[in-house]
């Protein structure tokens, strides 16, 4: 009989004891989801696999001072979407890049970007700025901009994730940035 896997807790508490076993849990766990999440990303099986291993180390640098006991599985696949994302920038893969280069452009048009240190926005109050955005979505909507900005996924896939032509997606997003950038200057954000 294979052994239970454990909680998020229990993993963190592994983490902050030092006791290496936490890895192993970790992958156990959410292994395929990370692997699957980077691959999404760098299209390429061994990249992915690097990129998970590459979570795992740090998340090993991270937890303490950090202890994401609720939020385990977010803090694990934010850390594999950096590194994703620095491998394809390392890598110079021209059409990831390109991808990437498109994306920056789409949200660069809702998301301000100063210049100067005393202007930028707090992380965490531009988080939940942008999760409160999610929340005015209905789930449809929400699960479409999530794929395009967060796992990076091409009109395409999300067309044929979602049985809609890539005509119907690209309207769908459009909206859902300009929503976002309403949103955003309705909460005070400079745009």
């Amino acid at each position: 009989m294979p052994e239970p896997l454990l909680n998020d807790s229990q993993i963190v508490d592994l983490y902050l004891s030092r006791n290496e076993t936490a890895i192993t849990q970790t992958c156990k766990k959410f292994g395929s989801r990370l692997q699957a999440l980077a691959y999404g990303i760098v299209r390429d099986r061994q990249t992915a696999e690097e990129c998970e291993n590459d979570t795992y180390l740090q998340a090993w640098n991270s937890i303490p001072p950090h202890e994401p006991r609720e939020y385990l599985y977010a803090f694990l696949a934010q850390i594999t979407r950096h590194a994703s994302l620095n491998c394809c920038r390392q890598r110079s893969r021209l059409k990831r890049s390109a991808i990437l280069y498109e994306l920056s452009a789409e949200m660069e048009q809702c998301i301000p970007a100063p210049d100067d240190m005393d202007s930028r926005l707090d992380d965490m109050t531009l988080a939940e700025a942008i999760n409160g955005f999610l929340a005015t979505l209905n789930k449809r909507q929400r699960d479409i901009f999530i794929r395009r900005y967060w796992y990076l996924d091409s009109i395409g896939e999300i067309a044929q994730r979602f049985m809609l032509s890539e005509g119907n997606i690209k309207i769908i997003l459009f909206r859902s940035r300009n929503r976002f950038r309403k949103f955003l200057s309705k909460e005070g954000y400079i745009l």
